[in-house]
């Protein structure tokens, strides 16, 4: 993996470019509805054009950023995983709580899809180490320590 990518898992990455292709479509489709509010006529007090153009905004944005992050992406590839890396399913444990995540990056990670991003503190605790390693976790309420008890694919 080039480091200078953003490394995206295969399902993510391609999640990112059917989203582009489908922003696209949509994007002609407001063009469309711009176009007839404008002919409406007075535009300071059109309702649909301005509507349109704040959603067109949006759209735009959003389309830039899935073009970086696709243009600056690759899908990554999972490692070995006999230690914590990029792609690993990893399941941590301590005295109250079991935990179990992959391991992607920044721009993927949802604690509530179980992915943790590799940089958050969490992430940066383990990657590296080995199962049956314990790790310490600081944490907004205090150092949490993890025994690392599965890493697999």
């Amino acid at each position: 993996m080039n480091s200078t990518k953003i490394p995206f898992t295969r399902e993510a990455y391609e999640k990112m470019a059917n989203d582009l292709q489908e922003l696209e479509i949509k994007r002609k489709e407001i063009l469309v509805r711009l176009q007839a509010a404008r002919e409406m006529g007075d535009l300071s007090e059109n309702g649909a054009y301005h509507g349109a153009r704040f959603e067109l905004s949006t759209t735009d944005r959003e389309l830039r950023r899935l073009a970086y992050l696709l243009k600056n992406g690759e899908v990554g590839k999972t490692q070995d995983c006999n230690i914590v890396g990029f792609g690993c399913r990893v399941v941590l444990a301590n005295d109250s709580q079991k935990l179990e995540f992959t391991m992607v990056s920044k721009f993927e990670s949802d604690p509530i899809k179980k992915k943790l991003s590799i940089e958050s503190p969490l992430g940066g605790a383990i990657i590296g180490k080995a199962k049956g390693e314990k790790v310490i976790v600081e944490a907004p309420g205090g150092k949490t320590a993890y025994t690392i008890v599965d890493i697999d694919y």
